[in-house]
């Protein structure tokens, strides 16, 4: 359960704004999406490898 004190004379804005961080923080939607259609586990970690080796040719290219 995500908590969220509203201070004194903080805007209703300003508090959604903690709540949404908070509740992206804790996955629960990335997680509610991936379980939503079965996936095998070598094509998962196929996807994986894949966005590692995408991440790696993005870091080498700035350096």
């Amino acid at each position: 359960m995500i908590i969220v004190n509203v201070k004194e004379g903080e805007s209703l804005d300003r508090a959604l704004k903690r709540f949404k961080k908070k509740f992206e923080k804790t996955g629960v939607l990335r997680e509610l999406r991936s379980r939503q259609a079965y996936e095998k586990k070598s094509v998962t970690r196929r996807t994986q490898v894949k966005k590692a080796i995408y991440k790696q040719g993005l870091n080498q290219e700035t350096v």
